[in-house]
C-alpha cells in the first residue's frame, strides 16, 4: 500500500480532531502531519472564565507537542503560501504537497481595521486580551463598562453577551456594581439571530434582566482613546471607562491569497462533506462561509468545527482505504450560554433545518454551568 499525506493546517479545536481521529483511524504507512505557528493550544471558550478571574491559563491550555505522542507529525511555523491545485504548502523554508488537504485556520482577527480600537480596550477573544482584561476589571469601581461587538461575523456568537453577564456578575461581587453602568453594542439586530427570533429575544432578556443595557444595530465607525469615545455609524457615541471588545473577523491573509476564498470572504464548501472546490482540499471550522437556508451563515463555533472534522476524517479514511460509507455533516450545534453566578443556559438545534433553524435554549440553573465545567475537563483530557 503507498502510502499517503493528509497535511492539517491549523492546531484549533477542528484541527485537533481531525488529526487525532485519522491517525487513530490509518495504517502508520500514511502519514498525518499538523501545522500550527503556536506551541500551545488554548481552548477558546474557556477564556470567557479566565477574562472573569476563575481560570488561569494553565488550566484552559495544553502543549502542542502531546499530540506527538499519538503519532501525529507536527510542524511549527507560520504558512506562507497555500496552493489548493497542488495541494501543497510553504512553511519553515519547505515546500510540502499532500494527498489530502485540510484547511483549520480558523478566522483572523483584525482589530486594526477599527480606528483606535486596539489602543483603546481589551480583545477577550486572544489569551493575552483575555488576560488584560482580567487585570483592568479588578481596578474598575466607577464608571461605564462596555462591551463592544466591532464586526460580523463573528465566532462564539454568545460570547459576548456571556462576557457582559459575567462581567456584570464580577462587580456585584466586588460590591462596586451601583457606581457601574454596563452597556453592550452590536451591529446586530439582536443576540444570535441566526438561532431565530425565540432565542434571540431570551438571551436580550437575560442580558437585560441582568441590568446590562442592550443597543442593537450600532456598528462601530472607530474609537478614540484620548477621550475614551466609540462612534458609530448611526451617528451615536459612547463613553466608556473599561472597553472589552470583539475584534472584526476575517479569513486569514494566506487563505485569501491562495484563491480559496469566495464573494463573501470565506471559503466555499460543500456543506455536508466540507469539500473545497479543489479536489483532495477541505476546510472545516471558522474559515469556512456555510449559507443556510434562511440565507444567514452557519454561526463560527467550535462545536461546528469539532463535527465537520469528524465527518472529513470519516471520509479521508474511507476514500484511502475504500473501508465503510460516506458520512455527511448534518449542521447539529450546541452551546452553553454563561449568565454568571454559577449558572448557564444551553441552547441545541439543527441548523440546516429548513426554512430555518431550529434552536431551543434551556434555561440557566447551576447544573448546566456545571456541565460546561465538566465538558471543559473531558475536552482538554479527551484530545491531549
Amino acid at each position: 500500500m503507498t502510502g499517503k499525506i493528509i497535511l492539517i493546517l491549523g492546531g484549533g479545536i477542528g484541527g485537533v480532531v481531525a488529526a487525532r481521529r485519522l491517525r487513530k483511524r490509518l495504517a502508520r504507512a500514511h502519514r498525518v502531519i499538523l501545522v500550527e505557528r503556536e506551541s500551545h493550544h488554548v481552548f477558546q471558550p474557556s477564556l470567557l472564565w479566565l477574562m472573569a478571574g476563575t481560570r488561569v491559563e494553565n488550566q484552559i491550555s495544553r502543549p502542542i507537542a502531546h499530540l506527538e505522542k499519538s503519532g501525529i507529525e507536527l510542524l511549527h511555523g507560520e504558512i506562507e503560501r497555500i496552493n489548493p491545485k497542488t495541494r501543497s504548502i510553504h512553511v519553515a523554508g519547505q515546500e510540502i504537497a499532500a494527498d489530502y488537504l485540510v484547511v483549520a485556520l480558523g478566522a483572523e482577527l483584525a482589530p486594526e481595521t477599527v480606528p483606535g480600537l486596539r489602543e483603546s480596550g481589551h480583545n477577550f477573544y486572544t489569551l493575552e486580551g483575555a488576560q488584560t482584561l482580567d487585570r483592568a476589571r479588578r481596578e474598575l469601581r466607577q464608571g461605564h463598562l462596555v462591551v463592544l461587538v466591532s464586526g460580523v461575523p463573528f465566532k462564539c456568537p454568545a460570547a459576548p453577551y456571556e462576557a457582559s453577564m459575567l462581567l456584570e456578575a464580577d462587580l456585584r461581587l466586588r460590591d462596586v456594581r451601583g457606581r457601574v453602568s454596563v452597556d453592550l453594542y452590536t451591529p446586530e439586530p439582536g443576540p444570535m439571530p441566526t438561532a431565530g427570533p425565540e432565542v434571540s429575544a431570551r438571551i436580550r432578556q437575560m442580558v437585560e434582566g441582568k441590568g446590562v443595557r442592550f443597543h442593537p444595530e450600532h456598528a462601530v465607525t472607530h474609537v478614540d482613546p484620548a477621550s475614551r469615545l466609540i462612534h458609530f455609524k448611526n451617528g451615536a457615541t459612547a463613553l466608556f471607562d473599561l472597553l472589552a471588545y470583539v475584534p472584526p473577523h476575517r479569513a486569514p491573509a494566506v487563505v485569501r491569497e491562495s484563491g480559496l476564498t469566495g464573494e463573501s470572504g470565506w471559503v466555499p464548501v460543500d456543506k455536508r462533506t466540507l469539500e473545497t472546490k479543489f479536489p483532495g482540499v477541505y476546510a472545516i471550522g471558522d474559515v469556512t462561509g456555510i449559507t443556510l437556508a434562511n440565507g444567514r451563515p452557519l454561526p463560527k463555533a467550535g462545536v461546528f468545527a469539532h463535527g465537520e472534522a469528524e465527518v472529513v476524517a470519516h471520509n479521508i479514511v474511507r476514500a484511502i482505504t475504500g473501508k465503510g460509507e460516506p458520512h455527511a455533516f448534518g449542521g447539529k450545534g450546541a452551546c452553553f450560554v454563561e449568565t454568571g453566578d454559577g449558572r448557564a443556559g444551553f441552547g441545541d438545534g439543527e441548523f440546516f433545518a429548513e426554512p430555518a433553524p431550529q434552536v431551543e435554549l434551556k434555561p440557566p440553573s447551576r447544573w448546566l454551568h456545571l456541565a460546561k465545567v465538566l465538558y471543559e475537563k473531558y475536552w482538554l483530557y479527551r484530545w491531549f
